[in-house]
């Protein structure tokens, strides 16, 4: 939830004519992460559950190539407290999925 609050803290200042393209794009992807995590914490299946972990990782990775994006067309500053977060959540998300696998 903190990335979310991040990246739309981030994405206010992008050019008025991305609203509808990177902003909408990159906000929509960093919404869907912990969405996507909490709609798998309902599921009655571990392998939905990594599914949707899995689900989350690649919507980490398109976050994260937008980002890049948009910081080389100087559209942000502070990418790299943006990757720090990026990375823990990966990191986080890598070791649930090694977790739950370890339960089947």
């Amino acid at each position: 939830m903190s990335l979310v609050e991040a990246v739309y803290k981030t994405t206010v200042d992008f050019p008025a004519e991305e609203k509808y393209g990177l902003t909408s794009q990159i906000r929509r992807c960093v919404v869907s992460i912990p969405s996507n995590i909490a709609e798998g914490f309902m599921r009655k299946s571990t392998k939905e559950y990594i599914q949707i972990f899995y689900i989350s990782l690649g919507s980490l990775g398109e976050l994260d190539t937008q980002l890049e994006i948009s910081n080389r067309l100087k559209y942000m500053s502070n990418q790299e407290s943006l990757n720090n977060q990026i990375l823990i959540i990966r990191k986080q998300l890598y070791g649930l999925v090694k977790s739950l696998k370890n339960k089947l």
